[in-house]
């Protein structure tokens, strides 16, 4: 028996020894690109044709050069990016919170067909709709503007079908016992389901941060003066327009990719939580 325990023991060792092994290779392939833009940033022109990794001093004066690059405005790029992303993301989460709240805990007729057709429109590329957006945003007006990035993006059917799945985990009772206390249908939203949904809209808010922060076909599409642009088409202007900067343009990049990383280390807890109690009930 001893013997047995001990080989089942071992093999079990063995494999989990393996399987940590195979992931922190996964990782390591993930992780090596941004460690080689990193290093990049911080050589001179000259060692980025070099095939070593390791600049020979590091030029830590490549950040503050890339706000002194002529024709590059990168701080009003960086926070016209970081202002577009924090006004998508305050309205779709609060528009898909809404919709998810009827949808969940609302009873109305037609609702679950209703919520089909809604889910529907996940299934047409963001690449279709950009054609009619466009002309939408022509004849409003607001093309080449802030709000000509922020309204078309205010509404997610992703973001609903999260937040709902979420909502459907939190007890009837808590309806229930809301209505006996005289709670109208917004204080019940309000202050009860809302509060109690956090993990998934920190979830949501997370997701639409990043997505509408690396945004770039759209701003592409939309945006025609310089001053408006966000980062990812200021960097593509900013390769196109000073030649082939490197140290320059990594530098750029990972100044770029810092709110990302911040955002995510405070509310990883939080976005793991969201996925997996949204995941419970369906």
């Amino acid at each position: 028996m001893r013997r047995t325990s001990r080989a089942a023991v071992w093999k079990r060792v063995g494999k989990t020894t393996f399987l940590h092994l195979v992931l922190a290779a996964l990782s390591l392939t993930l992780v090596m690109p941004f460690v080689w833009m990193v290093l990049t940033s911080l050589k001179t022109l000259a060692e980025c044709g070099l095939e070593s990794w390791l600049p020979e001093t590091c030029q830590w004066g490549n950040y503050p050069d890339v706000f002194r690059v002529e024709n590059i405005q990168f701080g009003r790029w960086y926070i016209n990016s970081i202002f577009v992303a924090a006004c998508v993301t305050f309205l779709q989460v609060f528009t898909s919170a809404m919709a998810a709240f009827s949808f969940s805990r609302l009873q109305w007729k037609g609702r679950d067909k209703v919520f089909l057709l809604y889910l529907g429109t996940m299934m047409l590329p963001g690449l279709i709709m950009m054609i009619p957006n466009y002309q939408i945003m022509i004849k409003l007006g607001l093309v080449d503007s802030y709000l000509g990035l922020i309204i078309p993006a205010a509404f997610s059917a992703f973001g609903t079908f999260l937040l709902r799945q979420f909502m459907l985990t939190i007890p009837t009772s808590l309806d229930e016992a809301a209505e006996i206390d005289g709670a109208s249908k917004w204080q019940l939203f309000w202050d009860v389901i809302l509060p109690l949904s956090r993990p998934g809209l920190i979830t949501l808010t997370i997701f639409t941060f990043i997505g509408n922060y690396h945004s770039f076909f759209w701003p592409l599409v939309m945006l025609k003066s310089t001053h408006r642009y966000t980062l990812p088409i200021g960097l593509l202007f900013f390769d196109s327009s000073q030649g082939q900067q490197t140290n320059l343009l990594m530098a750029a990049i990972t100044m770029s990719v810092v709110p990302m990383i911040i955002l995510f280390v405070l509310l990883q807890k939080q976005l793991v939580k969201g996925i997996q109690l949204g995941a419970v009930k369906g």
